[in-house]
């Protein structure tokens, strides 16, 4: 539970899908600052990826332990969400880009868009999961025109 929960945050009260992302969002911002600009693509695939292959193999779990299809609390796919918006944006400022793109994730993952919707569809963690991604594409797409052309 701890794992699907993203150490917990999934479990604070009210919009637990933006606890996880604030969390997540959170933790990428810190790890920004500790490893700096060299090694961010790494460490943001590392995590898009861990998340991913975690969110498949304990969604099926959650969803019976919990009682219900794509469980709130459960969030590694906002982790990944997360992970893959903020892949190859520009990080000439470094808070602003991971609060453009916590914010652009959150709108995306809230109104999921065609093909979002459907893809919640799918069983177990994958249904979990890819309507997250696909949020994300949107999201890493809007942010990309944001922070090159209006914010740089």
């Amino acid at each position: 539970m701890w794992i699907v929960t993203f150490g917990g945050a999934g479990l604070l009260p009210q919009a637990p899908g933006t606890w996880g992302s604030a969390a997540a969002a959170l933790l990428v911002w810190l790890i920004w600052h500790w490893i700096g600009p060299t090694s961010w693509v790494f460490f943001l695939l590392a995590g898009l990826i861990l998340s991913c292959v975690l969110c498949i193999m304990l969604g099926g779990w959650a969803q019976d332990f919990l009682g219900r299809k794509d469980p709130g609390p459960v969030v590694l796919d906002e982790v990944a969400g997360i992970c893959l918006t903020l892949l190859a944006l520009p990080m000439k400022h470094p808070g602003l880009a991971v609060l453009v793109a916590f914010v652009a994730f959150r709108v995306f993952d809230v109104t999921k868009p065609p093909p979002a919707r459907q893809l919640e569809r799918l069983p177990a963690g994958w249904g979990i999961l890819l309507d997250d991604l696909a949020a994300a594409v949107y999201a890493n797409l809007v942010c990309q025109a944001v922070l090159r052309w209006v914010i740089l």
